[in-house]
């Protein structure tokens, strides 16, 4: 499978699946958790479904929805519904960049290193770009 080689400038068969599963799974993956997030929400305040005030406590910005990745960690350790969809964005965030991941493993396979070395570029740039994002 590995071994069929570009021709014709067509991938190979398996690169597309490989990508195809990887950003169908992060997407699935990810909607599960936000979900998953949701429910546990309503089910530790089940007040939030029938309480407009109540409602309104979790819909407005309030300190109680994580902020950072700590947040996050933390919220998940406590099993806090806010916590787990934060996650789930957050994998849903991940999922194209794995992709690029993924490109370079692919890259590497066919052996080809101008391209292996764009896409290296490209994932520094998004992690030069989180890193930026997180400090201002």
């Amino acid at each position: 499978m590995v071994s069929e080689r570009f021709e014709g400038g067509q991938e190979p068969h398996w690169v597309d699946m490989a990508i195809s599963r990887l950003l169908r799974g992060g997407v699935v993956i990810s909607i599960s958790v936000v979900i998953a997030g949701l429910i546990l929400t309503f089910v530790h305040h089940p007040a939030y479904l029938s309480s407009k005030p109540a409602l309104g406590q979790l819909t407005a910005v309030a300190e109680s929805f994580p902020h950072t990745l700590a947040d996050v960690w933390k919220g998940l350790t406590e099993m806090r519904g806010q916590a787990l969809v934060a996650f789930g964005l957050l994998l849903l965030i991940a999922t194209p960049v794995a992709r690029v991941g993924l490109s370079i493993i692919i890259f590497a396979i066919e052996k080809d290193r101008l391209y292996v070395g764009i896409t290296v570029t490209v994932l520094l740039l998004l992690f030069a770009s989180f890193v930026l994002g997180a400090a201002g």
